[in-house]
């Protein structure tokens, strides 16, 4: 039965969950006979831990590796560079397509199961994707800033721990085949959902409470209702789509696409709750 923390269930059904390339690590070194299926052997072994349904390695059978997802990240990347270049909100973007870049190398089945390059990077990601992130004056930047650096360094250094037993405090799991992290799961997966819950709040607050408008707010409920059809699409349709297509693709580049376009329509959002200073900046922005 799982329990708060558990990741055994997720990394066998849903394929390409970044997060079990920590524990296939601390697999691989405290109990690799744990490991079977497609998951015994490192070099071809798909994103998961004994995953019901993953994509083989690139070259393992002719497989392109999780190639819709790396394509989705690709076009995505595109986009989002695009939108760098006409934003006061950089920060976020320049997070995010840092986070495409780490995602196309951590899930697309690119580099081999277990590898220290992997596990790294693998962390680098954990660490990104719990940032908190800010544009505006410096004494709104600065302390949002030192936040986030706290969220990055533990995470990432709790990341390593759970995959490399750098210090034992983290990791690994008890027994090493639970999968289990408390403190990653935490911060992984219940604090993005909350973070974007209280920003979704706090923005409605100031579009409605402060700036008296309406039409902002349909951008970011649409923006809340594309992040979560993403989540959907990565934890209930990865499976469907990997048996349906012979674990040539699966979920994840929907779950992509969708976080984009969350991205897109955000950025919307702050144009149209910005638009006066951006009819007064348009000499400064290419």
């Amino acid at each position: 039965m799982s329990q708060f923390g558990d990741f055994e269930a997720v990394c066998a059904l849903v394929p390409s969950y970044t997060w079990c390339n920590l524990f296939y690590r601390q697999l691989l070194d405290q109990n690799p006979k744990y490991l079977v299926g497609p998951s015994a052997t490192a070099t071809s072994a798909p994103v998961g831990v004994n995953v019901e349904c993953g994509i083989p390695r690139v070259d393992t059978d002719g497989s392109l590796g999780n190639i819709a997802d790396v394509i989705a990240c690709g076009v995505s990347i595109f986009i989002v560079s695009a939108i760098i270049r006409r934003s006061e909100i950089r920060i976020l973007f320049f997070i995010y397509l840092a986070t495409l870049l780490l995602q196309l190398l951590t899930t697309g089945s690119l580099l081999e199961q277990g590898s220290t390059a992997l596990v790294a990077l693998t962390a680098i990601h954990a660490g990104l994707a719990t940032q908190v992130v800010e544009d505006g004056t410096l004494s709104s930047i600065i302390p949002l800033s030192i936040i986030g650096i706290f969220f990055f360094i533990a995470t990432t250094y709790i990341s390593l721990d759970v995959a490399l037993t750098l210090t034992h405090t983290f990791g690994p799991s008890n027994p090493p085949e639970a999968l289990a992290s408390i403190p990653l799961f935490v911060l992984t997966s219940i604090w993005p959902g909350v973070a974007a819950l209280i920003y979704l709040g706090l923005m409605l607050y100031i579009v409605i409470g402060v700036l008296n408008e309406i039409r902002p707010i349909w951008y970011y409920v649409i923006s809340a209702v594309l992040f979560i059809l993403s989540q959907l699409a990565y934890f209930l349709l990865s499976k469907v789509i990997c048996q349906g297509s012979s674990a040539k693709v699966d979920g994840s580049f929907i779950a992509t696409l969708l976080e984009t376009a969350t991205v897109v329509v955000l950025y919307v959002a702050w144009r149209s709750i910005t638009e006066e200073d951006w009819d007064n900046n348009d000499g400064f922005y290419p």
